[in-house]
């Protein structure tokens, strides 16, 4: 068995260096290069069974005012972790790097540092900036590997640009992903992401909105918002844009969920810096903290990637200086595992006139440290994409679908957070033709189902769900989710506790565990020139027999 060791990167060009073992104050530490560096990767090498299950390593640097800085911590589950400076951050006073061992040394395995280590960290040059590649734009009809850069976009009101959804090839063959037009359309032909209707005699389907705001108790249509669950009995909505590409002039909204009722926000009365108003961001719920993180979206031209929290328990909203860096996206997911923010692929702004591009990288915002990092991921990933969904079952992401002009995906990928490793996939069953803007929500600890979306040409409503155990397909025919095409919408799952159920703990410590319940459904659109503005719940289990 290989001795446990730690490891240091500051430089792209350098050697992993070893870390000395102290074992008397039971520490890990090396000398900081100079000049210092700009990025810190930090690994640990060699199985954990010398330290108790719990034990959680402080990666920190020492020497500056105030005490040692922690840039992070290492666990059995995560071992390593990427930091970068911050611009205009100082820390040449920072002379060491300490890792102190935050759990017991047991008497089994191999002892820690047995080996000769390295005490300082190589001189290095800066490390380069994680910044997106930009590579030349390819011809429509020849392959790329790299990162694609997307070429449509729809004008909306007052002359700025918003991303729109790619066209569907136009063969109807039934090749799954990717699938690529032989020939692009003329600009005058594309089809446009729920673009306004045009002309006399325009259906918007029976459920559809087209105020511009709110006419009574509920939000106005609309779609590309963001809807998150408070611990299943509230719900809050965020954002969106609606009719005649207008951004929602009613961008904030608490429902509560037991009665199907919403309430503006300007009845809520949230202080603090509420979030612009914007499209493609994500909000998600951190029941530990109750905390809701908004994150990332665009507006017009503008695009975010800051972030808003909302402390659910004063209703106060705040936003955070965070360290590192990410870049500003629209139309990624975001997925919470243990207290930490999964930020993956999405839409980046390139300097005009290159065209948005693409991501296929997973950030991670720690917000106890308030910093973003890019962890190291091995196995193969997902093609860039955005418009995709991401849902997390078991400690794995599932990665399905998405777009990056002119290729729509209906692949699927595991991430697994335990081992940070990427995997493509083997479905059996029919899988769900490619599409992106559709939604998808957890059913159980082994199934989700997705609903709808856009294939580059309509918006679909048919609904499919996923089994983890044996990852099949399995179509599922609703009469409530077929009843209108829909994209753009949201579905979220609320749940329940065996304590709310009637169960009674056994220990002092016991926490129930969250019971999904309830698929809430709220907006979207029919590309058509209809926005929705109704809200559906479907029991689960009525999802789950049909």
């Amino acid at each position: 068995m290989e001795d446990f060791s730690i490891y240091a990167v500051c430089s792209t060009d350098q050697v992993p260096c070893k870390l000395r073992c102290d074992l008397e104050s039971l520490q890990f530490t090396a000398a900081l290069p100079d000049p210092r560096p700009d990025a810190l990767v930090v690994f640990s090498r060699g199985d954990w069974c010398s330290f108790s299950a719990d034990t959680v390593i402080d990666v920190q640097v020492t020497g500056g005012e105030g005490g040692p800085r922690t840039l992070g911590t290492l666990t059995p589950k995560n071992r390593c972790l990427y930091w970068e400076r911050g611009v205009g951050e100082n820390w040449e006073d920072w002379e060491t790097l300490r890792l102190p061992v935050q759990g017991k040394l047991l008497g089994k395995g191999p002892v820690p540092g047995s080996k000769d280590p390295q005490t300082a960290l190589c001189k290095t040059e800066k490390t380069p900036k994680l910044q997106p590649p930009h590579p030349p734009p390819a011809p429509a009809v020849k392959e790329s590997h790299g990162k694609r850069k997307r070429g449509m976009r729809v004008k909306e009101e007052g002359g700025d640009e918003e991303n729109a959804c790619p066209n569907s090839p136009a063969s109807s063959s039934k090749r799954t992903t990717p699938r690529r037009r032989v020939k692009p359309p003329a600009r005058a032909s594309q089809t446009r992401l729920f673009e306004p209707a045009q002309g006399p005699g325009k259906s918007e389907g029976p459920s559809a909105s087209t105020a511009p705001a709110s006419t009574g108790g509920t939000p106005s249509g609309r779609w590309g918002q963001a809807l998150c669950s408070i611990g299943g009995q509230t719900a809050l909505l965020i954002g969106g844009q609606g009719s005649r590409m207008q951004f929602c002039k009613d961008p904030m909204w608490k429902l509560h969920t037991e009665t199907c009722s919403w309430v503006a926000a300007e009845t809520v009365a949230a202080a603090g810096p509420t979030p612009e108003c914007r499209i493609g961001h994500t909000a998600t719920f951190d029941p530990e903290t109750e905390r809701i993180y908004v994150f990332g979206g665009s507006k017009n031209k503008k695009w975010f990637n800051d972030v808003h929290i909302l402390a659910t328990k004063t209703w106060r909203w705040f936003t955070v200086e965070a360290m590192g860096k990410v870049p500003a996206l629209a139309y990624h997911s975001t997925s919470l595992f243990r207290g930490e923010l999964f930020v993956f692929g999405g839409v980046f702004p390139m300097p005009h006139p290159e065209p948005d591009g693409c991501s296929d990288s997973l950030y991670i915002f720690d917000p106890q440290h308030e910093i973003w990092y890019q962890p190291i991921v091995l196995g193969e990933g997902p093609a860039a994409r955005s418009g995709h969904s991401a849902c997390l079952i078991q400690r794995k992401l599932y990665v399905f679908g998405g777009w990056d002009t002119p290729v729509c995906f209906n692949d699927m990928h595991i991430l697994d957070l335990g081992l940070m490793e990427f995997s493509k996939v083997d479905v059996s069953g029919a899988p769900p033709s490619p599409r992106s803007w559709h939604a998808c929500a957890a059913l159980s600890d082994s199934s989700f189902v997705i609903h709808g979306g856009y294939d580059g040409n309509i918006a679909l409503k048919d609904s499919f769900i996923f089994n983890t155990v044996n990852n099949s397909w399995t179509a599922l025919v609703h009469p409530i989710l077929s009843a209108l095409p829909r994209a753009g919408h949201s579905m979220v799952t609320l749940t329940t506790t065996e304590e709310e159920a009637g169960s009674e703990p056994t220990e002092e410590d016991w926490r129930p565990e969250p019971r999904p319940h309830t698929l809430l459904i709220f907006g979207g659109g029919d590309n058509e020139g209809g926005f929705y503005s109704d809200t559906m719940t479907l029991p689960i289990d009525e999802v789950l027999d049909q």
